[in-house]
């Protein structure tokens, strides 16, 4: 067989697997909005639940997974960035910090139930946050963090050489010439990793099951030592544990398609936000 014919194969044989990728993600979406419109409503976005979450609303859901989001970007994008800018600009390459990285892309990989299981001991038990928005938050953000390190640390090394070089020879210090010329240009490919830690922690019903949800709490949280429902875990006590699975079935594809929604909606607020910088800031 000639090279010729190989890549054609390769080629056609790529392009099969991506289609059908491709088609089976637009067929659970189309099945969800398909089967999840009926169900969402005003009082379906605004109400409690009642009788366990067979009727109602899901507003504490909604609220409860804002405020988890909120948390988990507030804690876990400031850290990870001042990390990667650590790592990046400021740390001694060496056999030290390979190490680093090794560790902080293993951590990358690791299942969320792990991390469960570490805000649980650590979060809820040694600190005695108990289960709360708070212990929830920080357990979220030690499991986008190497997410947000990795991808953060590949943006700022895109950036060229020569314009950290041309800021210092003009006599600007370390910090000044990071500020000003590497993380306006960087930022950008920092706010992807971002988003795609995000987007995993909004998903996640493991780490929140050991440190933050609640099955039912037909009430609005106060406090950040408070306990929350959310959505993820909603949706699985709906269609798995609750004893009427099968009768409920709307209100689990409206649970998702609202979850797909609010993902879907985080990501496009960060996309543009990153197009705009994008288009700020060129080399």
């Amino acid at each position: 067989m000639t090279n010729s014919k190989t890549e054609t194969i390769i080629f056609w044989f790529m392009r099969s697997v991506t289609y059908s990728i491709v088609l089976i993600i637009a067929y659970i979406i189309f099945r969800i909005i398909y089967l999840g419109i009926p169900a969402v409503n005003w009082e379906f976005l605004t109400a409690m639940p009642r009788k366990s979450g067979a009727e109602g609303g899901i507003l504490p859901a909604i609220v409860g997974t804002l405020c988890l989001m909120t948390g988990t970007i507030v804690v876990a994008l400031p850290l990870g960035m001042a990390a990667a800018i650590y790592l990046s600009e400021y740390a001694r390459q060496g056999k030290f910090t390979q190490v680093i990285r090794m560790a902080i892309i293993t951590l990358a990989g690791v299942p969320s139930i792990v991390f469960g299981l570490f805000g649980l001991g650590l979060f809820v038990i040694f600190l005695n946050f108990g289960s709360s928005i708070l212990s929830g938050c920080l357990t979220l953000a030690c499991m986008i963090l190497p997410i947000i390190i990795a991808s953060s640390e590949e943006a700022l090394r895109a950036v060229p050489l020569g314009i950290r070089q041309a800021s210092l020879a003009m006599g600007a210090t370390k910090w000044q010439t990071i500020r000003t010329n590497v993380l306006p240009y960087s930022f950008s490919g920092m706010l992807t990793g971002s988003i795609l830690g995000v987007g995993r922690a909004a998903g996640e019903t493991a780490p929140v099951l050991l440190t933050v949800a609640a099955f039912y709490l037909p009430k609005l949280p106060k406090s950040v030592f408070d306990q929350v429902m959310c959505l993820p875990y909603h949706l699985y006590i709906l269609a798995t544990q609750h004893p009427d699975a099968d009768k409920i079935r709307p209100m689990q594809y409206g649970t998702a398609l609202v979850l797909l929604t609010l993902v879907l909606g985080i990501n496009l607020i960060a996309i543009i936000i990153r197009s705009k910088i994008r288009k700020k800031y060129k080399w």
